[in-house]
């Protein structure tokens, strides 16, 4: 009976064991088919119904690899002999015959029955699987539901037009109207189909004509709009019973606009406009400033891309080839079509276009200038900044027209980045001739004419000189004179910088400073393989640094197109004809008046309001108040009526029934005047000088004690 028991007992709990693990496995395979059938969703939008057969799957391969049902008696024991140590490690007593156990085992058995009875049937520590799956699972529920309910609110929004989106919006229409039907018929450039909605409030594409088709329940005499306090427009009637009405209207402004029966004026009506925006254009390649190098292929490959909310008509390359330098300068213009059809007029194309350079007889040393032009389906035009491509020019750069001229004696410290270079080539051929100690002193010679050089280009971006060149002789030094000994300005002058004067200010632009920082970097490096007797090495930097010197005196081609202006045409009959008849004297005459403040009635209704949260109550002349400033709020709703359409509103109703001001209206309308009101300018005022509890004037007070 005792054996049956404790055998019970771990049957029990084994049990148990199982359950958990069997639980787990089937929270883990629906977790993990939750979650990959809502990725399938997402990316693929698989039906939801395939993931009845993916929990099946998942669930079929969890209970194969952990084969819960396998785990036997004897892991349940191990398990009792580590968590309870009142068993002393001798739960696997029980499973043994009765027939195989010895005399001390026997009464060890006894003792573990009886401890036995005490444990419990199933332990917190079997849940840990299933706790960590139920914790998967719970994330898994709300990973699919954040992942889906973006993708339900965008077919929602694609599947209804502006008219749906007009319909959600709560609108107080006249009793007298009984059905609304307002036709919208956008502009031709948007490529849109008309479409109807039964609300009065409007959000249409500029240019759109919009057509308003009004029934009444019974016979009236006028229907007409009023746009903007300002504008009516009547319907015509097209029933014999004088119960429908019909008008058509361009819209191509922001507003509002009220429905007038009879007389009777409905609430507010919003007129919302959607412009068209002009077309992006995205120049991927080439960079905005490309330079041909001597071997490389003169070709220009353009990638761009042109993006348009309702299409685009056409896009070119409008380019330039300037060629010449100095005042002799020459300039032509060409209109590269891309090889890209736009009849489809499609929101997005990619174009591309390679261009030849010598297609556009261009030579070394010529440069192109060139930027894409835009034209949507409103004709609207948008152009890119202008693109740069220079060849370089190899006979220039290594032109002796210098030294065929004659020769022209300068100072040592005024050579030229050419004549280092030659220079630089003759000492390398004279190096088998030479000793290694004259090759040496020339290399370094050599490497302080570069210095030189340097630092007078370095002048050009405001770099500090050294004063080896001409070095000042110490005796005419005015610091070192007695005579100015203590003087301060005689000091300043010499070791202060004076970089506030005009005529070392530089007007560079910061590609070409950037272009100089670059030069200056080469002759660095020049210098330094000077310095170390390493002439061969110093070549490629010199070179380099020539060429980009090149470079910079051709970006003297300065030219109107660079700055995007294009000049009004001239009129050739009054070119050279010298009327002067339409040409009149300036006369100076102004009248100075003091401004009047167009706020001014906003600003009194502001104090009105404050007043009627006290007292709602008004005089005379409050509602007079509030009228102007209900003028303004109109004109104000007109350009925004978004923003400020609500305000008037609540205005009205203000003005209409004085006995019934609610606080509501009174905070809207003060918000929107707040809006409205700028803020007036600080005048300069004296600063007030701090509290300093008296301590100034017992400093005076103690100096005066002390001098006397």
């Amino acid at each position: 009976m005792i054996e049956h028991t404790g055998i019970h007992k771990i049957n029990t709990i084994r049990r148990w064991y199982i359950s958990y693990q069997l639980l787990a496995d089937v929270l883990f395979a629906a977790a993990i088919s939750l979650l990959s059938i809502a990725f399938l969703r997402y990316l693929f939008k698989v039906p939801g119904l395939w993931a009845l057969p993916l929990f099946v799957l998942c669930l079929v391969i969890f209970l194969f690899i952990h084969r819960a049902w396998n785990t036997s008696d004897v892991l349940i024991a191990n398990f009792l002999d580590q968590q309870y140590p009142e068993l002393e490690e001798s739960s696997g007593l029980v499973l043994k015959p009765a027939s195989e156990l010895n005399l001390l085992e026997t009464l060890q058995l006894q003792k573990v029955e009886t401890q036995l009875q005490a444990v419990p049937q199933w332990h917190s520590s079997f849940l840990k699987r299933a706790k960590l799956a139920l914790l998967l699972l719970l994330f898994a529920f709300g990973f699919t539901w954040v992942l889906n309910k973006p993708s339900a609110t965008n077919q929602s929004l694609t599947g209804k037009a502006l008219s749906t989106e007009n319909n959600a919006l709560a609108e107080k229409v006249l009793p007298q109207i009984s059905s609304i039907d307002v036709i919208v018929h956008p502009p031709a450039y948007t490529g849109k189909q008309p479409r109807s909605q039964d609300k009065f409030t409007l959000n249409v594409e500029d240019g759109a004509t919009v057509s308003w088709k009004i029934a009444t329940n019974i016979a009236v005499k006028q229907v007409a709009l009023l746009f903007n306090d300002k504008e009516t427009i009547n319907l015509k009637n097209i029933n014999p019973d004088k119960n429908a009405w019909q008008i058509q209207k361009l819209i191509n402004k922001p507003g509002f606009y009220q429905v007038n029966v009879d007389g009777k004026l409905s609430d507010l009506y919003q007129v919302q406009v959607i412009t068209d925006q002009p077309s992006v254009i995205h120049i991927k390649s080439p960079k905005q400033y490309t330079y041909i190098d001597a071997g490389e292929a003169q070709k220009v490959n353009i990638d761009a891309t042109v993006n348009d909310d309702y299409g685009v008509a056409n896009a070119l390359i409008l380019a330039t080839v300037a060629k010449g330098s100095g005042e002799a300068v020459k300039f032509k213009e060409y209109k590269i079509d891309f090889s890209t059809s736009f009849s489809s007029h499609l929101p997005q194309y990619s174009l591309q276009k390679l261009i030849s350079l010598p297609a556009l007889n261009m030579e070394p040393g010529d440069e192109l200038y060139f930027y894409i032009q835009a034209t949507d389906t409103h004709q609207q035009q948008s152009r890119t900044d202008v693109y740069t491509v220079s060849i370089q020019d190899t006979a220039q750069l290594l032109s002796m027209d210098g030294m065929l001229s004659g020769v022209n004696q300068k100072p040592e410290f005024f050579r030229s980045e050419r004549q280092i270079i030659l220079d630089t080539e003759k000492l390398l051929k004279d190096k088998d001739s030479i000793t290694t100690v004259k090759f040496n002193d020339r290399s370094n010679d050599l490497g302080v004419d570069q210095k030189l050089l340097r630092l007078r280009y370095g002048k050009f971006l405001g770099e500090e000189s050294e004063s080896d060149i001409n070095p000042a002789d110490v005796k005419d030094d005015p610091v070192g004179d007695i005579k100015n000994y203590g003087n301060a300005a005689v000091i300043l002058d010499k070791y202060t910088d004076k970089h506030d004067n005009a005529e070392d200010a530089q007007f560079f632009d910061p590609e070409l400073k950037k272009q100089l920082k670059a030069t200056l970097t080469e002759m660095w490096k020049a210098e330094l393989q000077l310095r170390l007797y390493k002439p061969q090495d110093a070549l490629p930097f010199e070179y380099k640094a020539l060429r980009l010197l090149k470079d910079l005196q051709q970006k003297s081609r300065m030219y109107v197109a660079k700055t995007s202006y294009n000049p009004p045409a001239l009129k050739l009959e009054k070119r050279l004809s010298g009327d002067l008849s339409k040409i009149n004297q300036p006369i100076n005459k102004s009248d100075v008046k003091p401004g009047t403040d167009q706020y001014e009635n906003l600003k009194k209704a502001v104090q009105v309001l404050a007043q009627l949260k006290v007292a709602p109550k008004m005089s005379g002349a409050d509602e007079h108040i509030l009228a102007l400033a209900s003028q303004q709020l109109s004109s104000k709703a007109s350009a925004q009526p978004g923003a400020y359409l609500p305000a008037l509103s609540a205005m009205r109703r203000i003005l209409s029934k004085p006995g019934k001001i609610t606080p509501g209206d009174i905070s809207l309308v003060e918000r929107a005047i707040q809006k409205t009101l700028i803020p007036a300018d600080k005048l300069p005022v004296a600063a007030e000088n701090p509290a300093d509890l008296g301590l100034s004037q017992q400093y005076y007070k103690n100096l005066n004690r002390l001098n006397r």
